[in-house]
């Protein structure tokens, strides 16, 4: 009897415990499913300036709770709008990516505010041999020579990102890389300043950097004399004669003499006698 009884309430604890576990699976899959929303990816690699279609989204589940900020879910929002920043094939389509609504497709729409474009001449070999491409981030060398005539090679931007390369906005094959001959920059008024003044009194040089990188280098440039590790020796200085000061000559005049004015004898009131003993003589008055 005790056996039956045992057996019975194992069974019917089996049970209980069976219906919680699928109970729960399935309070669980309720709240998974309500944990996520609709975003809209990128099917394919977005460049600047494109505009975007409906063939270039797609509707993917994301978790709510990692959901980024800008994200749209509704293609109708997005039909038309120009990218302003590369977008990568299964990324999700943000609003700061995204030129203001309104924008026309071309690379002035694809410009911040407050910045400017400019258009370098590039070659083989400051062209990073091809592998430029549009959004991709360089910092900038000129080749110059200084006061004393001497070369010298240093930094002069950093971090500056590329609009375009040749007359494309658009992100090249990447597996064929391939040589231009112009690259449009993005910049702020005073580097395009800088910039022009520096192709103009010397050589510009490009060069490719990691786009997360945002660390600024700090050098004092390259001259001909540190290629081989040695320091310029310092400049001969000549010695400034010694300045020697000569007092002028001083002109000594001899005084004038003066003539002294004759003293008039001094008037004696009464009679004076003079009479002479010998060798002495003496005077009286009266």
């Amino acid at each position: 009897m005790k056996s039956k009884r045992a057996i019975i309430m194992l069974t019917l604890s089996v049970l209980v415990g069976i219906a919680a576990v699928l109970l729960a699976g399935r309070w669980m899959g309720q709240q998974s499913a309500g944990d996520k929303t609709t975003v809209l990816v990128a099917t394919r690699d977005l460049d600047l300036g494109q505009a975007i279609t409906a063939p270039m989204l797609q509707s993917i589940a994301w978790p709510t709770g990692a959901l980024p900020a800008g994200a749209f879910n509704d293609p109708k929002k997005l039909e038309g709008r120009v990218v302003r920043s590369s977008i990568f094939k299964g990324e999700p389509v943000l609003a700061p990516k995204l030129a203001p609504e309104g924008a026309k497709a071309g690379l002035d729409s694809v410009i911040k505010e407050g910045q400017r474009a400019i258009t370098v001449k590039v070659n083989e070999v400051v062209g990073v041999a091809g592998f430029l491409a549009p959004g991709s981030y360089v910092d900038l060398l000129v080749n110059i020579k200084d006061d004393r005539d001497n070369q010298i090679s240093r930094l002069v931007l950093e971090r500056i990102m590329v609009l375009a390369i040749a007359q494309e906005a658009q992100r090249p094959d990447e597996s064929k890389p391939r040589v231009v001959n112009a690259v449009t920059l993005e910049v702020t008024p005073e580097q395009a300043e800088k910039i022009d003044l520096a192709r103009n009194i010397g050589t510009l040089s490009l060069i490719l950097r990691n786009q997360v990188d945002t660390k600024d280098a700090s050098t004092d440039g390259v001259r001909r004399q540190n290629l081989f590790g040695k320091e310029a020796p310092a400049p001969v200085v000549a010695a400034a004669p010694a300045v020697v000061k000569v007092a002028a000559p001083v002109r000594r005049t001899k005084p004038r003499a003066v003539a002294s004015k004759p003293v008039a004898p001094a008037e004696v009131d009464g009679t004076r006698i003079e009479m002479i003993r010998g060798l002495q003589k003496a005077s009286a008055a009266f």
